[in-house]
């Protein structure tokens, strides 16, 4: 079995950023994401417990490396200083690179 090098971006946002980060990747053709519904605390405070406009997402999505650094540039630089926002990227390796 051989493994393909890409990376795994994360997002955990409030649900009100999702839809801007959607169009950003788009706007980039990433087209393939995972969401879930999260909640948890951190420095804005508990989230996720309260009314759907403050609860918090995570958005998961596998890419080559080289669309990675302007979707990761455009996300910090138009939407950390609006949103409650993390960002994180992970190596990881998958079966079928084709998909990414």
């Amino acid at each position: 079995m051989k493994l393909y090098n890409v990376k795994l971006l994360t997002i955990t946002c409030e649900i009100l950023a999702q839809e801007n980060i959607f169009d950003i990747l788009k706007k980039h053709d990433i087209s393939g994401y995972t969401t879930y519904e999260v909640d948890g605390n951190g420095a804005r405070g508990l989230r996720g417990h309260g009314l759907k406009n403050e609860k918090n997402v995570k958005i998961e999505v596998i890419t080559r490396e080289e669309k990675l650094q302007d979707v990761v540039e455009e996300i910090s630089r138009t939407l950390f200083a609006n949103f409650a926002l993390v960002l994180y990227v992970s190596d990881v390796g998958v079966l079928r690179p084709e998909k990414f």
